[in-house]
């Protein structure tokens, strides 16, 4: 679905499964990826708790809607640099929005997945998961999925527990709204951490 609310169109999202074909290749080529993925770059900096930079993460989410079909432009550029007005709140929007006709769209679909300073991270999910926009359903989703492959990386069980009991309570319900194989996903990765969980006390 795209930022406005209306379902995707088939060409929208490909099949998950096979090689990108002709025609969704010359979309992406179209879309004017690269400006967004410069304005990313200022994440590098930005380490990660799990390892990495943010500029990574911001890599690492759009592949996985690709990987699972998604070829909407706003969806994707905004992929790019879904954490940008949050990590580095100084940024000048002027630089989003003069970018492409895509700019505004991209910006609001941002704005949607950024938690306010005023909110809580409950707040902020609930947030998502009630008014969302179907586009940021799907990008948090993504998000989400991102962020758990990471924990892979994370010895903390303290943090690997929280945030797996946060997914399970807040990003279920947006992943089922959103893409009932991302929703999969996610229930895959969070039992595969409490298992991690589970093991490490054994020994």
């Amino acid at each position: 679905m795209d930022r406005k609310g209306r379902p995707l169109q088939e060409t929208d999202q490909v099949p998950r499964a096979g090689t990108m074909a002709q025609e969704e290749m010359i979309r992406l080529k179209s879309m004017h990826l690269a400006p967004y993925i410069q304005l990313a770059t200022a994440l590098i900096g930005m380490r990660r708790r799990s390892g990495g930079n943010m500029f990574r993460h911001q890599i690492d989410t759009f592949g996985i809607l690709m990987d699972y079909g998604y070829i909407d432009s706003v969806l994707l550029k905004a992929s790019v640099i879904h954490d940008l007005v949050e990590d580095i709140p100084e940024m000048d929007r002027e630089r989003i929005l003069e970018i492409d006709e895509e700019s505004q769209d991209v910006y609001q679909l941002v704005l949607e997945v950024t938690r306010r300073s005023v909110e809580s991270k409950e707040v902020f999910l609930s947030r998502i998961l009630e008014y969302g926009s179907p586009s940021a359903l799907v990008l948090k989703s993504a998000d989400r999925i991102s962020n758990m492959i990471s924990l892979g990386y994370t010895t903390d069980a303290s943090f690997i527990r929280r945030y797996a009991d946060e997914t399970e309570r807040f990003v279920f319900p947006i992943a089922a709204k959103a893409n009932k194989a991302m929703l999969a996903e996610l229930v895959e990765l969070v039992a595969t951490r409490r298992e991690f969980l589970s093991r490490r006390f054994e020994i």
